[in-house]
């Protein structure tokens, strides 16, 4: 069945709430007993929404970011190991778009609108630093390439239609290399085991010399070469997860004392909503999520002005709005996560419920790249003005 085209952002948000709603039911579930989420990824493909960013003149909705982060974070809130697997998917459409030929654009704009997935072999383990990458990009005589090497944390590989991997032509530079997932050579190993996010099956990919013609290929290095948002409309999906996780925790404890909980019997409270020192608690706690999702929404808008008018100062600004929001967001994530069995009490805490799996899933997430860096280059920019590196990781 062929994916139905979502027109314009309004549309796309709608699909996306209703979607949330959906998927929201079973996540409880799927994270406890490890249940991949291959039917919901589908339904997800099927929606349109894994095509709402392709450019208007090639039939796609071309959506705000301000419109893509609220759908992630709407998805997030209901289950946030199902947000994070599209995450990629959404980068490498903007690597496409960045760098693609008119030919591969084409093609490929022609296989998101259709619901097709694109994954992620990025990550590599026991390399020097994150920026090591050792998978190579062989020419061959017939002007087609091999790759070799082995790929971590390969979040949606083992889901997709289409990987992308990063790696090391000849000259030592970077490309991306589209791959279909069944290509020969390939491997997606299903061995994630993190405490959190248990359904993304962020595992390994092995490529041991996987042939792909030389229009498949990207050359992503130059992507740097200029002012770019690659790694700010990428750490932006990522802060929209954060606050999403922090939103959904929030709701789930507030549904908790208003059904569950006890006051306390100093309180004086006849029900734990009436308890004052709850009450105060979940002020302070909404409080950070409204903080959460307002700089979200500024972040995203600096994304969407720089993208209209890219020059090296709006990158710069929309990179660090992008910092302040990641920051803030993991912190708010990990805080009211751990805070639901604060205010929730004892019960709470028993593990038929569940309810550590916004914990676990905040916990992990947040470990993706860290905060005090991105801190870091808002002091510098603040103190000297000196504008945040073309790295891809802010």
């Amino acid at each position: 069945m062929p994916a139905h085209v979502i027109a314009d952002d309004g549309e796309a948000l709608s699909v996306a709430a209703a979607l949330a709603d959906e998927f929201r039911a079973g996540a409880c579930e799927r994270d406890s007993g490890r249940r991949l989420p291959r039917e919901e990824l589908d339904r997800l493909s099927a929606s349109g929404l894994l095509g709402v960013t392709v450019p208007a003149e090639h039939g796609g909705a071309d959506i705000r970011q301000e419109t893509l982060a609220e759908l992630f974070r709407l998805l997030a809130a209901a289950d946030a190991s199902l947000a994070q697997i599209p995450q990629s998917h959404f980068v490498y459409v903007n690597v496409i778009r960045r760098q693609g030929t008119q030919e591969q654009q084409k093609f490929f704009y022609g296989e998101l609108l259709a619901g097709r997935r694109l994954g992620n072999a990025q990550s590599e383990a026991g390399s020097k630093h994150v920026q090591d990458i050792r998978t190579r990009l062989d020419p061959q005589p017939d002007g087609s390439y091999v790759l070799t090497g082995v790929k971590h944390y390969s979040t949606g590989a083992l889901f997709a239609d289409w990987i992308p991997v990063l790696a090391r032509a000849e000259d030592d530079n970077l490309h991306v290399a589209l791959v279909p997932s069944d290509a020969p050579g390939l491997t997606v190993v299903d061995d994630w085991d993190g405490m959190g996010q248990r359904t993304t099956a962020s595992g390994t990919v092995r490529l041991d010399g996987v042939p792909v013609p030389a229009d498949r290929i990207l050359p992503h290095h130059l992507t740097f070469r200029g002012p770019q948002l690659h790694g700010a409309i990428a750490q932006l999906l990522h802060a929209a997860i954060d606050t999403g996780i922090a939103g959904g925790a929030l709701d789930e404890a507030a549904e908790f004392v208003r059904t569950k909980s006890r006051p306390w019997f100093e309180s004086g409270a006849e029900t734990a909503v009436e308890d004052p020192l709850l009450i105060q608690r979940f002020g302070e706690l909404a409080l950070q999520v409204r903080a959460s999702e307002a700089l979200l929404r500024e972040a995203a808008l600096r994304v969407d002005a720089a993208r209209a008018d890219l020059t090296d100062d709006s990158a710069a600004e929309a990179s660090l709005a992008v910092a302040a929001a990641k920051a803030h967001a993991g912190t708010t994530a990990v805080e009211v996560a751990g805070a639901l069995f604060e205010v929730a009490g004892t019960r709470s805490a028993l593990n038929s419920l569940n309810l550590h799996r916004h914990w676990r899933d905040a916990r992990t997430h947040t470990l993706h790249d860290p905060a005090r860096w991105k801190i870091q280059h808002l002091g510098r920019y603040v103190l000297s003005g000196t504008k945040p590196p073309r790295h891809g990781l802010l």
